[in-house]
């Protein structure tokens, strides 16, 4: 007698189970096996790159405005301390009359002929016709620097 392959018993009833449709590796499959298996879905690549793109504008435009404001508070930073300078320049060459005292506020002003003069009388103090122009308000810190409390406003008497 001659074997069949695959061959079929007489009651086919016992074994539902078509033997040419069983996968020998059902996880090598490139699709779902069982009914209640994970649908595999081709991925649309452009779609995926599209919002990687996109996500990695946001990100990297959010991190440049993050510099930028730092690059602008840096620059206003050296501002200030240029205009101390400044500041501490003109008090360093200015008249002075007293020691001045570390923790104690001062008024800068110019004579007409361009001298500075450091004073002890603010400028509300000068009555209507001040004999100077007011440049800056001022206070001695620890460290001998000056701290700029108030400033004239450009081109005007304080």
């Amino acid at each position: 007698m001659e074997k069949k392959e695959q061959e079929q018993p007489e009651n086919s009833w016992a074994n539902p189970i078509d033997i040419d449709k069983v996968a020998e590796n059902p996880h090598l499959l490139p699709y779902a096996h069982t009914v209640g298996g994970m649908p595999i879905k081709p991925i649309d690549k452009g779609k995926v790159k599209g919002r990687a793109v996109t996500a990695m504008y946001k990100q990297t435009d959010m991190q440049l405005g993050q510099i930028k404001e730092q690059i602008e508070l840096l620059a206003k930073q050296a501002r200030a301390i240029q205009e101390r300078i400044s500041i501490s320049e003109q008090i360093y060459q200015a008249e002075m009359n007293f020691e001045p005292l570390i923790g104690f506020t001062y008024h800068l002003y110019e004579r007409s002929n361009g001298n500075f003069v450091l004073s002890m009388v603010a400028p509300r103090e000068w009555g209507p016709n001040p004999p100077y122009q007011f440049i800056a308000t001022v206070e001695l810190l620890s460290d001998h620097t000056w701290d700029i409390l108030e400033k004239a406003e450009v081109g005007g008497n304080g």
